[in-house]
Formats: structure tokens, C-alpha cells, sequence
């Protein structure tokens, strides 16, 4: 683990317009940080030790599912991504369409429902670990990695720790390595998408999926993969309004929600569709929400 010396912040990113406003000053107190996502090799050892079934394994509750679901469809299942011919605004635009008109959204085109897909076959049901021991482990939701923090004495961070973690003691800089955008002078800092969103993949970074841990430099703190790779969760309930009214000192999140923070962004994120691997930039899902692109760290108190 890396010690994060706690300190001030300007938290947040008044340029997004994915409810990661207004920017407020914050303040944590010292803690210390897994300096890499939680790997294959690691998770295994906790499941090897307590047995633990992930919700990816768990045969789905009927009442979670839509109304009418096929009983053939009573399987464990995640979400894998596949490049798509698909224009990834017409999509946001047919979302909100789907919205205003008061009807559920549909999932983008680039995510299948892959039965047996899990953090020990991370493609689906005939995909495997082999020779991927330092690999992040992926397809875990929130309870999951609760679950693994407890048993390692450790916890998840908030979402005030993970940020002020992430920018590496840098005021304010726009990417946690500092300034220079990805692909300067043929440079990447960090496993994200290059190509055409998300029908072509190019993947100049050296990984067309997610990467080995530690692959890319670490940040000002000795953390690695804080930008990209898999998204990772933090123990925040997640309110779009909550920065407004966010204590100063160790903000906790909101009492009660329904979706938890992530942070980090992940390799599918890219510069013309989703830039949400800057440090100020947040995301949410329900807590049993898994996919191929979500992992997680952890923390421990400085005591």
C-alpha cells in the first residue's frame, strides 16, 4: 500500500456535464492506498479461502429481472463489451428521447448480457485466467468487493479519498499524471480507448482490453492505474446535487441512495465519447452492477 499523506483539495470538474459540479474545496485525513486495482491472483486467494460467491455467479432473483423474463433466462450472467457499429451520440440522443418520454432506458449496443461471463471467465463461460495472475479482476459488484475489503482488514475509499488519492498531490491538473493530453509525442499514460467509439479499436496505448496491473507509470503518490484500466467503486452512495451541499472535512457521501460511486474511468474510455478517466470526473451504478470493465482497491485507516 502507499501512504496518501491526506491534505486540501479542490474536488470535482466544473467542465463536465455529467453532474460533477460545482467544484468545492475538501479536506481528508491520512490513509493508505492499494497502489494497484485488486488483481486475479489476490481475488482468488479470497475465494479459495472463504468460499465466496460473487453476484455474477448467483443465479438471478426474478424479481430483479424485468417482468415476464424467459425462466431460461435464470442464469448467472454479466455485461462483456463488443465493438459495435453504432453512433455512440445518436445513442445518448435515443436515450434521452426514451427518457423524456417517460420509457426505460435500453442498453447500448456495445454490451451483451453473456451468460457464465464472471471474474473467473472474463468473456464468458469459455474464457479463463490463464497467464492473467496480474490482471485486475473485473465482473465484480459493489457487495463483492466489500466483501474482499473486510476479509483483507481493509475497506473501500470514499469518493473524497479516491479523488484526492488520484491527483497524486498535483493542484488541479486536467489528467493525474499532469497536463499532457494522452498520445503527446506518441506517449500514453494510461490504458484507455483510441479509435472510433466503439466501433473500431486501435489501440495505440499497447492494450485493446484492460492491463496488466502497474503497466503504465504511477502518479505523485506511488498509485498506479488511478486513470483507466477498470473503473473501481467507492463505499459512496452517489447524488448528483451532494457536491452542493458536501461537508468540507472527510465527506462521506449521502446517507441512503440507489447507485454507488465509481471512479477512474476504464479502458473503454475515450476522448470523443466517455472522458471520464480525468480525476474529477465520476460514474455510478446499482450495487450489483458487473461488467468486464469493473474492478476495485482498497484502503486502510492510518491508525
Amino acid at each position: 500500500m502507499a501512504w496518501i499523506p491526506g491534505g486540501e483539495f479542490v474536488m470535482g470538474d466544473n467542465g463536465s456535464q455529467d453532474h460533477d459540479a460545482p467544484t468545492h474545496a475538501v479536506t481528508v485525513a491520512p490513509f493508505w492506498m492499494d497502489r494497484y486495482e485488486v488483481t486475479n491472483a489476490e481475488f482468488a486467494k479470497f475465494v479459495t479461502v472463504t468460499q465466496y460467491v460473487t453476484v455474477a455467479e448467483r443465479r438471478p432473483n426474478p424479481e430483479d429481472l424485468p417482468p415476464g423474463v424467459n425462466p431460461a433466462d435464470l442464469v448467472p450472467f454479466s455485461a462483456v463489451f463488443q465493438c459495435a457499429e453504432c453512433n455512440a451520440k445518436n445513442c445518448d440522443r435515443e436515450t434521452a428521447e426514451r427518457a423524456n418520454a417517460g420509457l426505460p432506458p435500453t442498453a447500448p449496443p456495445w454490451w451483451v448480457r453473456r451468460t457464465g461471463a464472471s471474474w473467473r471467465h472474463p468473456d464468458g463461460a469459455e474464457s479463463n485466467l490463464d497467464g492473467k495472475d496480474r490482471w485486475p479482476v473485473v465482473h465484480i459488484a459493489w457487495p463483492d468487493a466489500v466483501a474482499y475489503a473486510k476479509w483483507a482488514g481493509k475497506r473501500l475509499p470514499t469518493e473524497a479519498e479516491w479523488e484526492f488519492a488520484a491527483r497524486g498531490g498535483l493542484k488541479q491538473a486536467p489528467f493525474v499524471w499532469g497536463h499532457e493530453p494522452q498520445g503527446t509525442n506518441g506517449k500514453y499514460f494510461a490504458n484507455t480507448y483510441q479509435g472510433r467509439f466503439p466501433a473500431t479499436l486501435e489501440p495505440k496505448d499497447g492494450f485493446g482490453g484492460a492491463a496488466p496491473v502497474g503497466s503504465f507509470p504511477a502518479n505523485g503518490f506511488g498509485l498506479h492505474d488511478m486513470s483507466g484500466n477498470v473503473w473501481e467503486w467507492c463505499n459512496d452512495w452517489y447524488d448528483a446535487e451532494y457536491y452542493a451541499i458536501s461537508p468540507k472535512a472527510n465527506p462521506q457521501g449521502p446517507d441512503a441512495g440507489q447507485r454507488k460511486v465509481r471512479r477512474g474511468g476504464s479502458y473503454l474510455c475515450s476522448d470523443d465519447y466517455c472522458r471520464r478517466y480525468i480525476p474529477g470526473a465520476r460514474d455510478k451504478g446499482a450495487p450489483d452492477d458487473c461488467a468486464c470493465h469493473i474492478g476495485f482497491r482498497c484502503v486502510k485507516d492510518a491508525k
